[in-house]
């Protein structure tokens, strides 16, 4: 078992404030893989103070990019060393299927330290206008105290879209990790110490709700940066709005995968099961609303169903599994109450259903439903597991009038063999990201949302903006 008896703050592991702790339990087992100390309202306290320090007073803001990328750079190398060790550490603590957790978990987040670091080495402070009496200069500068709040789902990835821009953008940050999922953000430091970053730059502190809520009024923090859910992002802006603070918002999402009648259902399923079965369905980009026609919905809904079979469920650390479990026992039974609702909706089980895979370990049977309508809460509400809706729709005009009836607009995608006449329909939904036979994230683009996915985009150069402000300077003479 990883037991861990000290926080991270100040650049320092120090005895946590109070005697509570955190057990970390494999989804798989059901037995405690891991312990942390339970991080109080004093913990936060005293890591926004080692935060606030570092960004008043220590060489971190005062940097240059270059500077800043040079130990980003280190870090990246160190990440790069370790990543291995990393992906088996998240599918143990969340139960990601270990092949996912190689492809992603520990290889995005990788890429987001290597990207901001590149871009860091050539970014310029400041940028000369000409202006109406005299030239203008535009600096940008770092926000301040950034308090990252991140999910279980994919720790490492959320972290990093946080925490590589405001470290390079010149910010100190508290890292609040999921009370779920700590013991990534352990290993995290290690490197982070050996990288080199000063001391107060980057301080993590696991805990829970109340006292992430502590953290996210602290009145020395600039700068909010949460993923979690739609619920959640709402009370976080809410406090951030009341003391005008700066806020990022990455939501919830329901997306929907469009199959267009020319697409060839077996090429595509390879794929989609990837875009919509994704770290066991446990994705808030999760194509989880599949969009037949009419012309073709027995079809569609017949691959889909044997997509879905063709996943083996089982072990996260064996290399074969598909779908692992998922990461808590209030999930589990929160996705089987979603089975149940649409059961009673009247949608008609194709595939899984509410017998559990194993008795052991907390598994869900992945779930498709066919009879669906937009209308139904399985179409509309984020299940956040393996569950898949097939709506028909009548054209290809209803069909995107469905994708965009929702109050999410995060991911979709859209399949078909004229990759051309798929980027018109990209345009057409209403989402802050989207994909043409596939679904990617990459480093180097926005990622985020509309409407209630959230507020703000991460990732590219658009991401390290959120962590600067910009100020004008003029003169005369």
């Amino acid at each position: 078992m990883r037991q861990h008896d000290t926080l991270f703050i100040g650049g320092e592991w120090v005895a946590p404030a109070g005697t509570g702790t955190i057990d970390v339990i494999s989804p798989h087992t059901e037995e405690v893989v891991g312990r942390v100390p339970d991080g109080t309202p004093a913990d936060m306290d005293r890591a926004v103070a080692a935060a606030r320090q570092a960004f008043d007073h220590g060489p971190w803001p005062r940097m240059s990019f270059a500077e800043r990328a040079a130990v980003i750079g280190r870090l990246a190398e160190i990440y790069a060393a370790r990543q291995g060790e990393m992906a088996a550490l998240i599918t143990e603590e969340m139960g990601s299927p270990i092949t996912f957790s190689n492809l992603a978990q520990a290889p995005q987040p990788l890429g987001m330290l290597q990207f901001y670091a590149e871009l860091g080495r050539t970014f310029e402070q400041e940028e000369q206008r000409p202006g109406l009496f005299g030239p203008i200069t535009v600096r940008k500068e770092p926000v301040g105290v950034v308090a990252a709040v991140v999910p279980w789902n994919v720790p490492q990835f959320v972290t990093m879209t946080k925490v590589a821009p405001a470290l390079i953008a010149g910010c100190t940050v508290v890292l609040k990790p999921a009370p779920e999922t700590p013991l990534d953000a352990y290993l995290l430091a290690e490197m982070a110490q050996e990288a080199g970053l000063p001391a107060g730059v980057l301080n993590i502190v696991p805990a829970g709700r109340e006292t992430g809520e502590h953290l996210v009024s602290h009145r020395d923090v600039d700068k909010v940066a949460f993923t979690g859910s739609t619920a959640a992002g709402r009370r976080i802006a809410a406090i951030c709005g009341e003391q005008l603070k700066r806020v990022s918002l990455e939501l919830g999402g329901k997306s929907a995968a469009i199959i267009l009648d020319d697409a060839d259902l077996q090429a595509s399923m390879g794929m989609l099961a990837i875009a919509s079965l994704m770290n066991n369905g446990q994705a808030c980009v999760a194509q989880t609303r599949i969009l037949a026609s009419r012309n073709r919905y027995d079809e569609v809904v017949e691959a889909v169903a044997g997509m879905v079979t063709a996943q083996p469920v089982g072990d996260p650390s064996d290399a074969a599994t598909g779908i692992g479990p998922l990461v808590a026992k209030r999930q589990q039974e929160r996705v089987e109450g979603y089975i149940k609702i649409g059961m009673d909706e009247g949608a008609k089980v194709v595939v899984g259903g509410l017998d559990r895979p194993y008795d052991r370990g907390w598994y869900v049977a992945p779930t498709v439903f066919a009879g669906v309508t937009n209308e139904m809460r399985i179409a509309r509400e984020e299940i956040f597991g393996p569950v898949l809706a097939v709506i028909p729709y009548e054209d290809e005009a209803d069909a995107v009038r469905i994708a965009n009836d929702s109050e999410y607009g995060l991911a979709g995608t859209v399949w078909t063999a004229d990759t051309e006449h798929g980027m018109d329909v990209a345009r057409q939904v209403r989402t802050g990201t989207y994909g043409v036979n596939c679904y990617m994230i990459e480093s180097n683009s926005p990622f985020g949302g509309y409407k209630a996915s959230g507020v703000g985009r991460e990732l590219g150069p658009e991401g390290l903006s959120g962590y600067l402000e910009y100020k004008s300077i003029s003169r005369l003479g």
